[in-house]
């Protein structure tokens, strides 16, 4: 087995399903969890703002992650998309053998 992340991922809401279908279809992620809504509040450009956005988590291959980056940021609509991994650092073994086999 190789290493594994989770990866958040900020969208706006109308682009959510579309960009987790984008990342399934490409075998980016092996799964995508979409929450619906969160309320996020952030700095930009010297201003406090706040935005309803949707949370992708996508759980991945480390060896697919600098790919899953690279295509997300070509489609993602933010000038600076949120793209983060944290390392799994254990799970089930079987789930984890499952992310291999999803991603090819």
């Amino acid at each position: 087995m190789n290493g594994y992340y989770v990866v958040f991922i900020t969208v706006p809401v109308e682009k959510s399903k579309e960009l987790a279908e984008y990342i399934i279809q490409k075998r980016l992620g092996a799964c995508v969890n979409v929450v619906p809504e969160v309320n996020s509040i952030y700095w930009w450009k010297g201003n406090i703002e706040r935005d309803r956005e949707s949370l992708l988590v996508v759980k991945t291959s480390a060896k697919k992650f600098e790919e899953l980056l690279r295509g997300v940021k070509s489609i993602h609509p933010y000038t600076v998309p949120e793209i983060i991994a944290l390392p799994i650092v254990a799970g089930n073994e079987d789930y984890l053998r499952w992310i291999d086999d999803s991603l090819g």
